[in-house]
C-alpha cells in the first residue's frame, strides 16, 4: 500500500452512518442522525433516556431497519436489515446482560454456538482441547487478559472477568470491524469498574474500534477519544475528549450548550 492509500485510509471511517431516520408510528426516534467511527478510537455516545442513542445502535446491529439513510463500512455501502447481516458485516455487540451461560466455563462461552468439531470414527464431538487453547489465545492476544481459572464456571468470575469473556466471544471472528459496548460498567463495583475500563482500552489498543454507550461521563472521559451527544433523536455535537470537559458535555446533553462550552 502506498503513502497516498495510507493517508486515504486514515481519513476514511471504519463506520459511517449518514442521515439515519427512524419512526415508530408518530414518534420520530431518529432524525437525520449521523455517526462516524475511526479505526483507532473509542467513540462514546451519550444522552438522556429517549435521546436516540439506543435506537441508532439498534439500526446498526440490525434490530431495527432505518426508514432512510445509509451505512458505510470502510467506505462501502452496507445493507443491514437483520441481526445476522450486521454480524456478517463485522459488527459485534456486548450488551449489559452479557448473554453468558453461567454454568459453562470461559472457552464454551467464547465459542458458544460455534464450537470447533472433531470426528472420532465418523462421529462429531466438540474439540474441547482446541477450543480451550483458542479461547486462551483470544483472551490474551485480542482482549488482553489471562485467567488462572479458565475452566471454572463463568458464574464464579468477577464482573470484569465476565466482561472479558463476553468481549472475547464478540471479537473471536477475524472479520470483526466494530465492537459496540452497551453500558459495560453498569451495576459494577469500583474495582470491577476500574478493571472493565482498563479492559476496554486494551481492546482498542489491540486494533478494535469501539462504540461505547454510557450514562457515566466520568467513565466516558477515562476511556473515550471522542464523545457524540444525542438529544431528541438528533446529533447535537461531537467533541474530542482532550478538548472539552464533562461540564461542557453535560450542557450539550441538557440543551445549554452556549453556557457550558469549555
Amino acid at each position: 500500500m502506498n503513502d497516498k492509500e495510507n493517508k486515504l485510509n486514515q481519513h476514511t471511517p471504519v463506520l459511517a452512518m449518514n442521515s439515519i431516520n427512524k419512526s415508530f408510528g408518530g414518534l420520530r426516534a431518529l432524525i437525520e442522525a449521523d455517526l462516524e467511527l475511526y479505526s483507532d478510537e473509542i467513540l462514546a455516545i451519550v444522552g438522556d433516556n429517549g435521546a436516540g442513542k439506543s435506537t441508532l445502535i439498534k439500526v446498526l446491529t440490525g434490530v431495527y431497519r432505518a426508514d432512510s439513510g445509509s451505512i458505510r463500512i470502510n467506505g462501502e455501502l452496507s445493507d443491514i436489515p437483520t441481526r445476522q447481516q450486521s454480524i456478517d458485516a463485522g459488527i459485534a455487540a456486548v450488551y449489559q446482560n452479557l448473554g453468558l451461560v453461567d454454568t459453562l466455563p470461559a472457552p464454551h462461552n467464547v465459542f458458544l454456538g460455534d464450537e470447533p468439531i472433531k470426528k472420532i470414527m465418523g462421529i462429531p464431538f466438540i474439540d474441547n482441547k482446541k477450543m480451550r487453547k483458542a479461547a486462551i489465545e483470544i483472551l490474551r492476544d485480542r482482549v488482553g487478559v489471562e485467567f488462572p481459572d479458565i475452566d471454572e464456571p463463568t458464574r464464579n468470575f468477577s464482573g470484569g472477568q465476565r466482561q472479558a469473556v463476553a468481549i472475547a466471544r464478540a471479537v473471536h471472528s477475524t472479520d470483526l470491524k466494530v465492537l459496540v459496548m452497551d453500558e459495560p460498567t453498569a451495576a459494577l463495583g469500583p474495582e470491577e469498574t476500574k478493571n472493565t475500563l482498563q479492559l476496554i482500552k486494551a481492546v482498542k489498543e489491540r486494533g478494535t474500534p469501539i462504540i461505547l454507550i454510557s450514562h457515566n461521563l466520568d467513565h466516558v472521559f477515562q476511556v473515550a477519544d471522542r464523545v457524540q451527544v444525542m438529544r431528541g433523536g438528533k446529533n447535537v455535537g461531537v467533541v474530542n475528549v482532550a478538548d472539552t470537559t464533562q461540564q461542557a458535555v453535560l450542557g450539550m446533553i441538557v440543551g445549554s450548550e452556549t453556557s457550558a462550552v469549555a
